[in-house]
C-alpha cells in the first residue's frame, strides 16, 4: 500500500483542521498530566519529570512550526526519533508517559510509510508495556494487570484502524470531488459546444442572407446603373448639362454600388471561423497535423472534396482538434493519422493512433476523461455518428459521420 500524503500536502477541510488541533490539545494535555502529577504527589524525581516534559513541549512545537517535518519523510522521521527519545526519558522517570504513547501512534502513522509507521506502533506499544513495568512495584503502589499490556495494543490497534480508516474515506472524497470537477468541466464544454454550434450556425444564416439579398442586390443595381449610362443618348447637342449631370450622378452611384458591394463581400468573408479563413477544411487539417507536436501525425484525404457548410467544417476541425490533443497528452502514441472522407451522402473524419489505449466502457468524462462527450456533442447536434474504438495497449480509433446536407449533394 502506498505512503499516505503528510498533512501538510493535503488542502486542511475544517475536519483536518479539527483534528489536527485535538491531537495538539491531547499531546499538551497529558504532558500537563504528568508534570501536575508529579508535583502534586511529591514525587522523588519530580523535577526530571517537569524538565523532559519541557524539552518534549520544546520539541513538539518545533517539529508542528517547521515545514520541512511535514514535506520530507526523512526530516519527519528524524523528529519522531527525537520525539520518541525525549519520550523514553519520560517512560524512566514517570509511569504517566505511558499516556503519551496515544497521540504519538497518530504522529508515526502520519508522517512515516505506512509499514513504517505500524513498525513505529508497534515499538510504542512496547516501549509504553516496558516503561509501565519498570514502574511496578510495592515500592511505587503500582500493581500489574492485564490492562497495563492491552491498553497499549488496543490503543495501537485504534489508532491504526482510525488512520487506515481516514484515509480510505479521504481517498473517496477525492474521487468524488475529482468526478464533480470532471462532471462540471464537461456540462462547461457542451454548453460552451452548444453556444459556439449557435454562433456559427447564426454567422452561416448572416452570410448566406448578405450574399443572397444585399450582395445580388447591391450587383442588381450595378447592372441597371450601367444600363442606364448605356441608354443614354450619344448626341446630348440639344440638352449638354442635363446629359453631363446624369452621367455624373449615374457614375457616383456606380462607384457607390461597386463599394458597398465589396465591403459586403468583406464582411461576408470575415465571418468564417479563423481556422478556416485561409483555405478548405483539408488545409486546416493539414495544418493541424503539421503542427503538431509529439507523434508523428499524417493527414490524407479521400473521395472528391466539396464544399461544406460552415457548422459542418467547424464541427469536423475542432473534433479533429480534441482527438489529436487527447493524442498528445493522454495516448502516448508513436504515430498518428488524421484521415477525412467524402463520399456520396456523407462525410468521415477518423483519427487514429498506436498508443497504449483505454478501455472505452470504464473511460471518465470531461476534461480528464478525453473530452469526449463535447466530441460526441458536435457530432449529434448535426445529425452525426460519433463512435470510439480503444482497448488496453491496442490504440485509439476516433470516428465521426456526419451526412451530407441537401445544399452540399
Amino acid at each position: 500500500m502506498s505512503a499516505p500524503r503528510s498533512p501538510a500536502s493535503r488542502p486542511l477541510t475544517p475536519v483536518s483542521r479539527v483534528l489536527r488541533l485535538c491531537l495538539h490539545a491531547l499531546f499538551a494535555g497529558l504532558l500537563a498530566l504528568a508534570a501536575g502529577r508529579a508535583v502534586t504527589d511529591g514525587a522523588p524525581r519530580a523535577g526530571w519529570v517537569v524538565a523532559v516534559c519541557a524539552l518534549l513541549v520544546a520539541l513538539y512545537m518545533g517539529g508542528v512550526l517547521t515545514p520541512a517535518v511535514h514535506r520530507s519523510p526523512r526530516a519527519g522521521a528524524a523528529w519522531l526519533a527525537a520525539l520518541g527519545s525525549a519520550w523514553a526519558a519520560l517512560l524512566v522517570v514517570s509511569p504517566d508517559g505511558l499516556w503519551l504513547a496515544f497521540p504519538l501512534y497518530f504522529l508515526e502513522l502520519h508522517l512515516l510509510r505506512l509499514r513504517w509507521g505500524i513498525a513505529a506502533v508497534a515499538v510504542t506499544a512496547c516501549a509504553a508495556i516496558g516503561g509501565f513495568l519498570g514502574h511496578s512495584g510495592p515500592a511505587d503502589g503500582i500493581v500489574v494487570t492485564p490492562g497495563a499490556f492491552l491498553g497499549p495494543l488496543l490503543g495501537g490497534a485504534v489508532a491504526v484502524a482510525t488512520v487506515l480508516g481516514y484515509q480510505a474515506l479521504y481517498r473517496e472524497s477525492e474521487r468524488r470531488r475529482q468526478l464533480i470537477e470532471e462532471l462540471i468541466a464537461t456540462r462547461a464544454e457542451l454548453a460552451a459546444a452548444e453556444r459556439s454550434a449557435g454562433i456559427l450556425a447564426e454567422r452561416e444564416r448572416l452570410a448566406r442572407e448578405i450574399h443572397d439579398t444585399l450582395a445580388q442586390g447591391l450587383s442588381s443595381i450595378q447592372l441597371l446603373l450601367r444600363a442606364a449610362e448605356r441608354s443614354l443618348p450619344q448626341d446630348a447637342a440639344v440638352r449638354p448639362a442635363v446629359h453631363a449631370v446624369a452621367l455624373e450622378h449615374i457614375g457616383r452611384a456606380r462607384e457607390a454600388a461597386q463599394d458597398n458591394l465589396a465591403e459586403a463581400r468583406r464582411f461576408v468573408r470575415a465571418l468564417t471561423p479563423p481556422d478556416l479563413e485561409h483555405g478548405s477544411l483539408a488545409a486546416a487539417l493539414e495544418r493541424l497535423c503539421s503542427a503538431a507536436p509529439g507523434p508523428r501525425v499524417r493527414f490524407s484525404l479521400s473521395g472528391t472534396p466539396r464544399a461544406l457548410p460552415t457548422p459542418y467544417e467547424v464541427a469536423l476541425l475542432r473534433i479533429a482538434q480534441s482527438a489529436l490533443a487527447n493524442v498528445v497528452r493522454h495516448a502516448r502514441a508513436g504515430r498518428a493519422e488524421i484521415t477525412l472522407t467524402f463520399m456520396d451522402a456523407s462525410v468521415t473524419l477518423d483519427v487514429v493512433d498506436d498508443g497504449h489505449g483505454f478501455d472505452v466502457c470504464s473511460a471518465p468524462s470531461g476534461e480528464g476523461g478525453f473530452g469526449l462527450p463535447a466530441m460526441r456533442s458536435r457530432a449529434e447536434t448535426l445529425g452525426g455518428l460519433f463512435t470510439v474504438e480503444s482497448a488496453p495497449g491496442q490504440g485509439t480509433a476516433v470516428a465521426v459521420t456526419l451526412p451530407l446536407p441537401l445544399e452540399a449533394l
